[in-house]
C-alpha cells in the first residue's frame, strides 16, 4: 500500500467516525424529545463542539492530501465527495443541536398524541434511517444503496408539505397546545433538512464511485 493509499484510507475512517458522532447526535435529541429530558439535550449542544473540531480536522487532512499527492483520477473524486459529505454531516450535527435546544426551551414534555398526529416521530425514524444508509453505502461503495435514499427523502418531503394541515387539525381539537405544535412544526423542517443532507451525500457518493453528477437533476434522471 502506497502512502497515498494509507492516507485515503485513514481519511476514510475518520469521515465514519464523523458519521457516527452525528448519528449519535441525532439519537439523543430523539430521545431527549421522547423522554422530556433536558440533559441529555444539553449534552448534544455541548457535543456540537467536538462535531465542529472534527469537520475541521477532515477538512485540514483533505487540503494536505491535495497538497502532498496532486491525486488524480478516483482519488481526486474522493477527496472532493468527503470535502462536501463533511459539509452536510457537520450542517446535520447542527440540526441535532436545534432539535436538543427545542427540547430545552420547552416547559413540559411534548404531548404524545401531537408527536403521532404531527409524525414526528415516523419523520425522525426516517431521517436518521437515510443517514444509516448513507454510511452503509460510502463504507461499501454501494451505490444503489445510496440512490435508494432520493426515494426515503421524497417520503420526507411529503410530510414536510402536510405539516401546516397536520397542525391545523391538532389545534382544532387542542387549542391550548399551540406553543407545542409550533416547536413540533420548526422540529419537522429541521427533519426535512436532514433529509436533505442525506440525499446531497447519496449524490457525492455515486459521484466518488461513478463519477456521475446528479446535482440539479430530476428524480426520474438520478
Amino acid at each position: 500500500m502506497t502512502q497515498l493509499e494509507t492516507d485515503l484510507q485513514q481519511l476514510k475512517s475518520e469521515v465514519i467516525n464523523m458519521w457516527t458522532m452525528v448519528r449519535g447526535q441525532l439519537l439523543k435529541a430523539l430521545s431527549s424529545l421522547l423522554n422530556f429530558d433536558k440533559d441529555l439535550a444539553r449534552e448534544v449542544v455541548v457535543m456540537e463542539k467536538r462535531i465542529n473540531a472534527t469537520e475541521l480536522k477532515i477538512d485540514r487532512d483533505c487540503e494536505n492530501i491535495f497538497a502532498l499527492y496532486s491525486p488524480v483520477a478516483i482519488d481526486l473524486r474522493f477527496l472532493l465527495a468527503v470535502l462536501k459529505i463533511n459539509t452536510n454531516l457537520e450542517r446535520t450535527g447542527d440540526i441535532a443541536e436545534g432539535i436538543a435546544k427545542h427540547v430545552i426551551s420547552v416547559d413540559k414534555p411534548f404531548k404524545e398524541d401531537l408527536l403521532e398526529a404531527t409524525k414526528v416521530i415516523e419523520m425522525y425514524r426516517e431521517s436518521i434511517a437515510m443517514l444509516e444508509d448513507t454510511l452503509t453505502a460510502f463504507q461499501k461503495e454501494d451505490t444503489i444503496l445510496a440512490r435508494s435514499v432520493f426515494e426515503k427523502d421524497e417520503f420526507l418531503d411529503e410530510i414536510n408539505s402536510q405539516t401546516n394541515e397536520l397542525i391545523e387539525a391538532y389545534l382544532k381539537n387542542n387549542p391550548a397546545e399551540i406553543d407545542q405544535a409550533l416547536y413540533a412544526s420548526a422540529i419537522i423542517r429541521k427533519l426535512e433538512r436532514v433529509g436533505d443532507q442525506s440525499k446531497n451525500i447519496a449524490e457525492e457518493i455515486i459521484f466518488y464511485i461513478e463519477a456521475k453528477v446528479l446535482k440539479h437533476l430530476n428524480k426520474v434522471e438520478k
